[in-house]
């Protein structure tokens, strides 16, 4: 623990542009969630056409994903994440300001594309920064991602019943976005300073034929499959299920709140590049709580939501190291994360669409929930195959040298 404390104090700049840069990438999405409702009645949606707020998002985080090393070789790393909380922040409050379909749909691709970028973006940084310590600091990162889900998810439903207006109670999680761009200003300015990183472009290939890439990008679409459908989905279940929409918020808030509090508890506790054993248990906590909900979403719900979301939010925080795990250098960090997140969100994205269709063919949440059971199932069976790849040592020791040169 004193090791982690002194790692921290000694990072401290950029461990805080991780953390409020974090922050941002999930409030615009999670509002959504409580708002739907009002959403729906406001443009006239179907279950399947209002998850298209959630979908989109997740899709351009798929699409755009593969673009990043292109972009980073063209663009700079830090110059595209200042790029991208700019565009969150403006598309979140012309968003909350949309008065037909259109502007509703384009704004969202907008709030989607500054996530999708800067999200990416930050593997690559955390490689380049800290290679010794990159389960810790992801988990770090994952933990901000779940604050910033979760207050967006608490404080979404009161402020709409405050206002009695979707507009202000979406267009407020533009500011998280303006705080995460301060932020990074001060850490482009500190590393603007430093002598880059030699780039290796040779690295930069997308390993599409890869098997060990192909089975952490499963993994990973399973764990955002299951994680976007149940942002998505999780407060109507339980409004139609007579919760109130304030409890069903809270509902949505447990969610959040359990999955952020498990990603540094698993970032630290998964010390060895193996990570098989807590990638299963994790994903067989998660789901565990999965099959209460399914079979009984009446029974202890924040009981059975926390359980879920403790495992679920383990998984997301190891399936984001494993690129790490099985890469060199920050330049095939890139590459690896962008092809994990392409076909992990492009499959995620099919979540929300999938279960708001199932929602209304059966008439109930039953069926959807189910399939979410088999996703689990699946992640569990894919974690047991992520052995990681031996790692060229004398690389890595190249590559640690040369960043204690610069940070010296």
């Amino acid at each position: 623990m004193k090791e982690h404390k002194s790692f921290i104090n000694n990072n401290t700049r950029a461990i805080i542009g991780i953390i409020l840069v974090a922050l941002a990438l999930r409030p615009s999405l999670v509002s959504i969630g409580p708002s739907l409702a009002s959403i729906k009645g406001y443009f006239g949606l179907s279950h399947a056409s209002a998850a298209l707020l959630i979908s989109i998002p997740d899709l351009l985080m798929g699409v755009l994903a593969l673009t990043i090393p292109w972009l980073v070789n063209k663009m700079g790393r830090n110059p595209l994440i200042i790029g991208s909380l700019v565009v969150i922040a403006v598309s979140t409050l012309a968003r909350a300001y949309s008065n037909n379909l259109t502007t509703l749909l384009l704004t969202t691709v907008g709030i989607g594309t500054g996530i999708a970028i800067a999200g990416a973006l930050l593997s690559g940084f955390v490689k380049a920064n800290f290679p010794a310590k990159a389960a810790l600091v992801m988990g770090i990162y994952s933990t901000s991602l779940s604050l910033g889900s979760t207050l967006s998810a608490v404080a979404t439903a009161p402020i709409l019943k405050l206002t009695n207006s979707w507009r202000e109670a979406t267009g407020i999680w533009a500011l998280p976005a303006l705080f995460g761009l301060i932020a990074w200003l001060f850490v482009y300015a500190k590393e603007s300073k430093l002598p880059e990183i030699p780039r290796d472009p040779g690295c930069s290939k997308i390993p599409w034929k890869n098997g060990m890439a192909w089975r952490i990008a499963l993994f990973f679409a399973c764990v955002n499959f299951l994680f976007y459908s149940l942002l998505a989905w999780t407060a109507t279940l339980y409004i139609e299920h007579g919760m109130s929409i304030n409890s069903a918020g809270y509902i949505l808030g447990c969610f959040t709140f359990f999955f952020m509090l498990s990603s540094p508890i698993f970032g630290a506790l998964s010390k060895s590049v193996d990570r098989r054993g807590w990638l299963v248990a994790s994903s067989a906590i998660a789901l565990s709580g999965l099959l209460m909900i399914a079979f009984n979403p009446g029974f202890a719900p924040f009981v059975m939501i926390a359980i879920m979301a403790f495992g679920l939010g383990g998984t997301f925080t190891l399936g984001m190291t494993l690129p790490l795990d099985n890469t060199n250098h920050p330049d095939e960090t890139n590459a690896w994360t962008a092809f994990v997140l392409t076909i992990g969100y492009l499959l995620a994205s099919c979540g929300p669409l999938l279960l708001g269709k199932l929602r209304d063919l059966t008439g109930g949440f039953q069926v959807p929930m189910l399939t979410l059971v088999v996703i689990a199932t699946a992640m569990l069976l894919l974690g047991l195959t992520l052995k990681p790849k031996p790692i060229n040592n004398e690389d890595e020791e190249k590559l640690l040298q040369e960043i204690r040169e610069l940070l010296d």
